[in-house]
């Protein structure tokens, strides 16, 4: 059995504090998180192609997390000495400069993997173990997971998505908005039903546009994006 889903985190739950060794030397999850956001992504295996492209990728994009104040790490079933000679090929490939920005976590015995429930049944090793999937867990200051996604071990990911969903789940926490279909920062918000229409006017100065839809019901309201 590949997959243990009772041992998936939901959103909303504290993220396990597991301990790890990395390739910035040993962590415990909550105490390397330090109370800031943070972004966990898997990858099935070092030397892998589409892993060495999500990883450069995430590497390029390291400003922009930092630039949201989320701590970046990955994980993968590989030793870390592993990992720092995977490093290498990373770097080359992706064209990339000075120091790699963030730690890579050895989950040689698979613990984490079958802990988070990241595993691929569909996707085999050499030796018939289930491939680790491709997960991504962006947890809170709190250290409750915020938001979770897992693509199989054969798509990459889309990080710009994931900055995007980053940047909803930062307003979205501290303001009393949420944000439509294809929202990307700066755009308009929807003002949330649990809202009254005079608490709206005092939250939303900017204003609020009431939308008219078939039912008379009027609940389709945007704001300008809170700052």
């Amino acid at each position: 059995m590949c997959n243990n889903q009772a041992n998936m985190v939901l959103l909303g739950e504290v993220f396990p504090n597991f301990e790890a060794e990395t390739t910035e030397g040993p962590i415990k999850f909550h105490d390397w998180l330090g109370g800031s956001w943070g972004i966990l992504f898997s990858h099935p295996a070092d030397f892998t192609p589409v892993c060495t492209t999500e990883l450069g990728a995430a590497a390029q994009l390291a400003p922009e997390f930092a630039k949201r104040g989320v701590k970046m790490i990955a994980v993968s079933c590989d030793p870390v000495q592993s990992h720092k000679d995977w490093i290498k090929d990373i770097e080359a490939y992706n064209h990339l400069a000075g120091a790699f920005p963030y730690p890579i976590i050895a989950d040689e015995e698979r613990r984490l993997a079958v802990q988070l429930g990241m595993l691929d049944s569909d996707e085999r090793t050499a030796e018939g173990l289930c491939l680790t999937a491709r997960a991504v867990f962006v947890v809170g200051p709190d250290n409750r997971l915020k938001l979770s996604i897992l693509y199989p071990a054969t798509t990459g990911r889309n990080f710009h998505e994931i900055l995007r969903a980053i940047d909803s789940l930062q307003l979205t926490a501290q303001k009393k908005v949420a944000t439509p279909v294809n929202w990307k920062a700066g755009d308009k918000c929807m003002v949330l039903p649990s809202i009254s229409e005079d608490d709206a006017k005092k939250l939303f100065p900017a204003g609020v546009e009431v939308h008219e839809v078939p039912s008379g019901k009027k609940y389709i309201r945007t704001t300008p994006q809170p700052q």
